[in-house]
């Protein structure tokens, strides 16, 4: 089976929109501060349209069945060594399709896009607690930087003692 990848048009939106709440109910086992019922994490259409976002979906015959993108965003800091950089998320592959390198040839295309839009810096954000996805983005060559923390005070037995 050939897989192709493209950058999305607006005719996929619908299947689009399927696969980000695909995405949000793989990711609420790590996240308890997702609100119940259905979210949206991005504007789709909008990300589409977008000049400074790819948009890539992935294609086996004639079945969409993954997607990503790459968002230009500036440096989050002043004094990092880059004044801006491309940001990658919405990564997500059918279930029936894991297991099959679609999700790094997605990371290639959109590596692709972010180098000829002059980037040199790739970020993302995993769930430290995702452990599939982290060694998978290993194994794409990322390595671990930060470690957000938090800290829900409802669970903190000092706040509730007060």
């Amino acid at each position: 089976m050939e897989i192709i990848i493209r950058k999305a048009v607006k005719e996929d939106l619908p299947l689009l929109l399927t696969f980000e709440q695909g995405l949000i109910t793989a990711e609420r086992p790590f996240d308890p501060t997702l609100r119940d019922g259905e979210v949206h994490y991005y504007d789709i259409a909008k990300m589409i349209e977008a000049e400074h976002i790819e948009v890539a979906v992935a294609v086996a015959g004639d079945k969409i069945v993954g997607s990503g993108y790459a968002r230009i965003e500036p440096a989050s800091r002043p004094y990092l060594k880059h004044d801006k950089h491309a940001y990658l998320g919405f990564m997500y592959v059918d279930p029936s399709y894991r297991g099959k390198g679609i999700n790094g040839k997605i990371l290639a295309f959109l590596k692709e896009w972010a180098y000829l839009q002059d980037m040199l810096e790739l970020r993302l954000n995993v769930y430290s607690d995702n452990e599939g996805a982290v060694r998978a983005y290993e194994k794409a060559g990322f390595k671990r930087h930060l470690i957000e923390m938090r800290m829900d005070l409802r669970d903190d037995p000092t706040y509730l003692a007060q």
